[in-house]
């Protein structure tokens, strides 16, 4: 199982930004999706997520701002980020927890490569 996110960028105060990421391979099933950030110096924390009976759980810091959405049976996520602000900035990391099907059954957490999200003022 792979794990792709894209998105990301360079975008002032108040603009919006969406970050995708996609889990491919075969014979699995994701569990939950969402995203983690880290910003310098910070530890890294979750921002959102979506489990597979679609029950969503968002950063406080985030809430009203970002949206998580999710198709194809949670192997494609969405974070759509609106009204972005400085202390947003940081690498954004998609996470995935899931399991195969199959003789050789195995469960993990899967992360995605980061993707660097910068607000300026």
């Amino acid at each position: 199982v792979q794990l792709q996110a894209s998105g990301g960028g360079l975008v002032q105060a108040g603009g919006s930004l969406r970050l995708s990421c996609v889990a491919s391979g075969s014979n699995f099933r994701i569990n939950a999706i969402g995203w983690y950030r880290q910003a310098p110096g910070k530890q890294r924390e979750l921002v959102a997520e979506i489990s597979l009976d679609g029950s969503l759980n968002y950063a406080d810091s985030v809430k009203g701002r970002f949206s998580i959405s999710s198709s194809n049976a949670k192997k494609t996520a969405y974070l759509q980020m609106n009204n972005l602000k400085p202390e947003d900035t940081a690498v954004y990391y998609c996470v995935a927890d899931y399991n195969s099907y199959g003789d050789n059954y195995v469960a993990a957490r899967l992360w995605a490569q980061g993707t660097q999200v910068t607000v300026s003022s």
